[in-house]
């Protein structure tokens, strides 16, 4: 059992906003996985407006893997920026981030956790996607947007199931705009241009039950957004490629090279 000053072997990052009809049951859920693998929970509650940061508040009392980090309401790729910052200060050998509205199975975890000695960055695809079809249409035209801009095929590049090597994931944020709407588009973007393979596996995906989606009544607006990050990013391709090129890429299995 990991001892309180110990440094977990990961942290799962999950940002909540208004999810106070499920934070419980999905805490308690992901709780789990983290005591198996002697990691640890911590949820950046986004300034949520309903009784999200008094439930969180309850359940930290009673959980000992579970931290809760509140913040003022800065939108879902702030609050997952800041999670990561705050995992990575814990000095964890794996970062893993998902979100709060029960749309993934926890069990699904160990698909990447299985294959973590295989890449330091590995994304939980959704094979069969259930969130309204305009979303599926916008997430696979930001596919081929990258494509073009980049050069990278990557199928789900802003899914939140995602394993990542603490220390690779440390240097990849170090090259992503503070600010930025979609940090984890930029992540997985750097990562398939970096020596290293992302490496992409298949998930299952749930219909969302409880809570409302604020993006899909301001759409137009978050895509017009999206697409201004990306073109500007690629616009600075010349100032982060080289520091890119030159982090180092992590060995295959970091717990077994720490161990040796």
């Amino acid at each position: 059992m990991r001892t309180q000053n110990e440094s977990p072997q990961f942290v799962i990052v999950m940002p909540a906003y208004n999810e106070a009809a499920c934070i419980a049951k999905v805490v308690k859920a992901w709780a789990e996985v983290a005591t198996r693998h002697f990691g640890m929970l911590l949820v950046v509650n986004d300034g949520s407006r309903d009784n999200t940061g008094d439930v969180l508040n309850q359940l930290v009392r009673e959980t000992s893997v579970l931290r809760v980090v509140h913040q003022d309401n800065a939108g879902h790729g702030n609050a997952v920026r800041n999670g990561y910052e705050q995992a990575l200060k814990l000095n964890p050998q794996y970062v893993f981030q998902t979100d709060s509205d029960d749309q993934f199975n926890p069990n699904d975890f160990e698909k990447l956790w299985e294959a973590r000695h295989e890449s330091p960055f590995l994304l939980g695809y959704r094979e069969v996607r259930h969130d309204p079809l305009v979303r599926i249409i916008i997430s696979r035209l930001n596919a081929v947007l990258l494509l073009l801009l980049f050069g990278v095929e990557i199928r789900d590049a802003n899914v939140p199931f995602r394993l990542m090597e603490a220390k690779f994931l440390g240097g990849l944020l170090s090259l992503v705009p503070r600010g930025v709407f979609i940090p984890n588009i930029f992540l997985a973007v750097l990562a398939a241009k970096s020596r290293a393979v992302l490496l992409e596996i298949p998930v299952g995906h749930r219909e969302r039950k409880t809570g409302v989606v604020t993006l899909n009544r301001r759409l137009y607006e978050v895509c017009q957004r999206c697409f201004r990050e990306v073109r500007q990013f690629r616009a600075l391709r010349s100032e982060w490629e080289p520091r890119l090129k030159a982090l180092p890429i992590p060995s295959a299995r970091p717990d077994i090279a720490e161990s040796a």
